[in-house]
């Protein structure tokens, strides 16, 4: 999409710039985020979701629809400014999941989560264009030639639409655990549980941020979202570079292949295995474990980009499997730990500080992403970590950064 708006001068710079429109949602999101979760824990959460997904359909499209780069820079703006979505859907999965399931519920949000951040790419892969790859099916003339990046967001545009219309059903949580009562209640029973609500609700509220074990797995959450943003926007610009630059020349549709396999190991592993061991070793040992694994995996992407035919294709889908199930079962145990360390009152605004925290960085993830790969890219000869060796060294730091954090005194867990 770069590409075609001319805006780069030079190949190596299409990163860069294709970075700013990935770090414009971030921004966007970072500024309203804390509204959105105060919003969510004094109306519900419900309309924040319904609202939020709307937004989607609107602003989604238009973004399909840029005729320019700073278009593009806007709509994605708008969709992260206007969107409250995610800190609201990680507080509802809390209330609605009893405690024995909430590891469960917690996985089945970072899941969407993180099929999305696969599907998406992998829908811009095979309908991007589409009147130069299906020329039968869509003329050059008609509006999916004029916009060739125009398919893919239609039909995440029209999966939204239905998801926000399914919304108006959900039961809404807040306030759920505050109202529930023991079966056979007697009246004074039920006359101390209402004294008591009353209290809970005029009880002034805790500052979130002298709340050590909350802020503390936020801050977790920030690094390992900046890796996984980073990483998400590398490894699309790696594979699509051509071999010269030490890519692994994929076409779109070829890059798409691979994020498809990796979106259903991603769903089978955290719909299975997660929950069984978080329930034997908690979210902190999973989420260690999986950085530390994450870091050799990561060194051998340069030796895979050596490779060709069928043991190139079974070595980068095992290793973006691998490398997705670890990132999504590390973000999955700080949702938890986020969630444990606030009660109900204040759940949506914890989540919308951990949202717009995590922006922030996330924001520097594509920009800086694409800023690092454009450099590499002009080091091929350098003696020391040449060409996109040095780019995955950063992510392994960035990595290794992240574990240390999930040491104590750091890391508390309440």
């Amino acid at each position: 999409m770069i590409r075609d708006f001319h805006i780069a001068k030079r190949e190596e710079d299409i990163s860069t710039c294709a970075g700013y429109v990935g770090s414009a949602f971030m921004l966007g999101r970072a500024l309203t985020s804390v509204f959105w979760g105060t919003v969510a824990d004094r109306y519900g959460r419900k309309p924040v979701i319904v609202f939020g997904t709307f937004v989607v359909v609107v602003f989604n499209t238009l973004f399909g629809l840029s005729v320019n780069f700073w278009m593009a820079i806007i709509t994605r703006f708008l969709l992260g400014f206007l969107n409250g979505l995610i800190g609201p859907i990680k507080a509802y999965a809390a209330e609605i999941f009893r405690e024995e399931y909430q590891a469960l519920g917690m996985s089945t949000i970072s899941t969407a989560w993180g099929i999305g951040l696969i599907i998406g790419p992998a829908l811009g892969g095979f309908l991007a264009q589409p009147a130069e790859k299906y020329p039968s099916v869509f003329s050059k003339d008609s509006i999916f030639g004029r916009f060739p990046y125009f398919l893919p967001c239609l039909c995440i545009s029209l999966f939204s639409l239905a998801v926000a219309i399914a919304s108006f059903w959900l039961p809404e949580t807040l306030h759920n655990h505050d109202s529930r009562m023991p079966p056979q209640s007697s009246y004074k029973a039920l006359e101390a549980a209402s004294d008591t609500k009353d209290k809970n609700e005029s009880a002034p509220k805790e500052n979130l941020f002298k709340n050590w074990p909350l802020m503390s797995s936020i801050i977790l959450y920030c690094v390992f979202s900046l890796h996984d943003m980073a990483y998400t926007e590398i490894f699309s610009l790696w594979a699509v570079s051509p071999r010269k630059f030490g890519g692994l020349s994929y076409s779109t549709v070829d890059v798409g292949e691979v994020l498809s396999i990796s979106g259903f190991g991603l769903l089978v592993f955290q719909l299975t295995l997660y929950p069984l061991v978080e329930k034997y070793v908690g979210p902190i040992i999973i989420a260690r474990v999986a950085g530390v694994l994450s870091i050799p995996l990561l060194t051998t992407y340069p030796y895979i980009a050596m490779l060709s035919g069928i043991a190139l294709s079974v070595a980068i889908n095992f290793a973006s499997v691998m490398k997705n199930a670890l990132s999504i079962s590390i973000i999955t145990g700080l949702f938890i730990l986020q969630n444990k360390a606030v009660d109900q009152r204040q759940r949506g605004a914890a989540n919308g500080i951990a949202m717009t925290a995590m922006s922030i960085f996330k924001a520097f993830g594509p920009a800086g992403g694409g800023a690092l790969f454009s450099w590499a890219q002009k080091r091929l000869d350098a003696s020391i970590l040449p060409g996109d060796q040095v780019v995955f060294f950063v992510l392994n730091v960035i990595e290794a950064i992240g574990v240390l954090l999930t040491f104590k005194p750091f890391l508390v867990e309440t």
